[in-house]
């Protein structure tokens, strides 16, 4: 394996992979698993749901906690790059059942992700269709996983250029819709002066109060999962001292400038109360960044976005296809699935991982016939939980890790990435964390849906069965990743009876990565000041 020395002990996941994974890989693998339909489709409805100032704090706040989970991921996942990433820290430095648990959680997150995208695939491609059209619902998301065999077939290193377009393809849309959205709300184009006038509605900027901002907190965090996606992409860097810690400064600096000003810009320029800001419908036509585009006067907005957000849905299904096989091949390399899921090609490709996830997807397809939009909302409930799970999980995990580290006398500045903040930020987040996460509790028992009787009409009973629906995927979301979770620790630590690992027995250098001589020549500073700085940035 490229960039290893005969001095660094290989962890038995690392066997068989591929550093084929260059920087500007890292950098656009991880913003592409923050920027996708989450983004371009929702994004109004959070502002419809909490008003402007709610899905605006709900993004800063969650921003926040996320900035720092991005560093506790950035210290140690460029020490230990492991395929597992921080689903394997447990085993390290906790307890070897905390590792089984994360690790299938975080495969199931990835197991519901793929159909709740292979859902959205078929209605996005319907907005090109006529009316009448008879092309089946099925056929894109069966073209979509045949396409994603293909592409896992050949390689990390096609994997890693294919999401590299993707990712600038979605990120030149943002910049125009951070200028377009400028212009339009100062009145430069459009005609009309927004300014802060959509703050200042009825409903506006706190549209819900404390219960509308908390609603969407699970929809946000969705929008921002991915993010965490850089440990495991760790495993297959060329160097991992540094493209991890750049991967994570920049994606940083990208949340902070796609999410929260685009968010601000939708805020000011469509009142809450607009209808089309809900986008019930899922389409881009009336997606809240098209409707910006045509105040902007770009008639083409709408066919322009769909476009884009067709590949998005394409770049994340293949990233859902390359972490899920990745965390496959560690359960397995680990002793926690059949040992022939861990076998990997000369091309460092794990097959048997990858035939398991296109079953999967192929399963998913399911979906569409029972309604792939019910299906999605469904979806979105539960993977935002497992993903607020795995935040705080990676959190704790850190706290424990540098308990450890100096537990074994090791000074912190022989770590080649020091979280900043430390440990301070971990306390806010953490504290955002638990804050959100029993808020989501709070928020699946409240106000349960009461039968209308009898005598109902047939609209009460429509509605009923609405309500009933809701509140059950909402107490589904909230609560199974927990309970789940503890099945999976407690019966996997009854039965193999693990013990609590302490933190002067903790193993912190089995698959350390160790520089050679051409790899630190690879991280000192090149060429002039303006072109190092605008690299950082871009």
């Amino acid at each position: 394996m490229q960039g290893l020395t005969h001095h660094e002990a290989l962890a038995p996941e690392q066997e068989g992979l591929k550093r084929d994974l260059r920087l500007r890989h890292m950098i656009m693998i991880a913003i592409s698993g923050t920027i996708g339909t989450g983004l371009f489709l929702t994004s109004g409805s959070t502002i419809a749901t909490s008003g402007p100032g709610g899905a605006l704090l709900a993004y800063v706040i969650i921003g926040i906690w996320l900035v720092f989970v991005c560093q506790a991921i950035g210290e140690i996942a460029t020490l230990l790059p492991l395929p597992g990433a921080f689903n394997a820290w447990g085993g390290r430095v906790f307890d070897e059942a905390l590792s089984f648990q994360m690790s299938w959680m975080y495969f199931i997150n990835w197991a519901l992700t793929i159909p709740a995208e292979l859902a959205a695939s078929a209605v996005i491609v319907s907005f090109w269709l006529p009316k009448d059209s008879k092309f089946p619902d099925w056929a894109v998301p069966l073209m979509i996983i045949l396409l994603m065999v293909v592409i896992n077939l050949a390689g990390v290193k096609a994997y890693g250029e294919l999401e590299y377009w993707f990712s600038v393809l979605k990120v030149v849309t943002i910049v125009m819709f951070i200028i377009c959205g400028i212009l339009v709300d100062a009145g430069v184009i459009g005609g009309v002066n927004y300014g802060m006038s959509a703050w200042h509605i009825d409903g506006a900027p706190f549209k819900g109060g404390f219960i509308g901002f908390i609603t969407t907190l699970v929809s946000v965090g969705y929008a921002y999962g991915g993010t965490e996606m850089t440990a495991i992409t760790a495993a297959e860097s060329r160097n991992p001292h540094k493209h991890v810690p750049m991967a994570v400064k920049t994606v940083m600096l990208r949340i902070a400038f796609f999410y929260i000003i685009s968010i601000f810009l939708l805020g000011s320029i469509i009142p809450n109360d607009d209808p089309d800001l809900v986008n019930s419908s899922e389409s881009a036509a009336t997606a809240p960044f098209t409707i910006v585009f045509a105040k902007a006067g770009i008639n083409a907005a709408a066919n322009y976005m769909n476009a884009v957000v067709f590949t998005s849905v394409f770049s994340a299904i293949n990233s859902d296809f390359y972490i899920a096989t990745r965390v496959l091949l560690s359960l397995s390399r680990n002793g926690w699935a059949h040992k022939s899921i861990g076998y990997t090609n000369s091309r460092g490709v794990p097959l048997v991982a990858l035939a398991i996830v296109t079953v999967c997807s192929c399963l998913s397809l399911i979906t569409i016939f029972v309604g792939s939009g019910v299906a999605f909302r469904w979806f979105v409930s539960l993977i935002g939980s497992i993903i607020f799970q795995s935040w705080i999980l990676i959190l704790l995990l850190h706290f424990r890790f540098r308990y450890c580290w100096k537990a074994q006398d090791r000074p912190v500045v022989d770590l080649p990435y020091v979280s900043w903040g430390y440990p301070y930020g971990n306390m806010v987040a953490t504290f955002i964390g638990v804050c959100i996460i029993i808020a989501t509790w709070y928020l699946s028992l409240i106000n349960p849906p009461t039968n209308p009787g009898a005598g109902a009409t047939p609209e009460q009973l429509t509605a009923y069965h609405a309500a009933r629906d809701a509140y059950v995927q909402h107490i589904l979301g909230a609560w199974f990743p927990w309970v789940c979770s503890a099945c999976l620790f407690i019966s996997y630590k009854v039965i193999n009876k693990t013990k609590f690992i302490k933190a002067e027995k903790a193993d912190l250098d089995t698959g350390r990565f160790i520089p050679t001589e051409s790899d630190k020549e690879d991280m000192r500073p090149h060429g002039p000041a303006w072109k190092r700085f605008v690299k950082y940035l871009i």
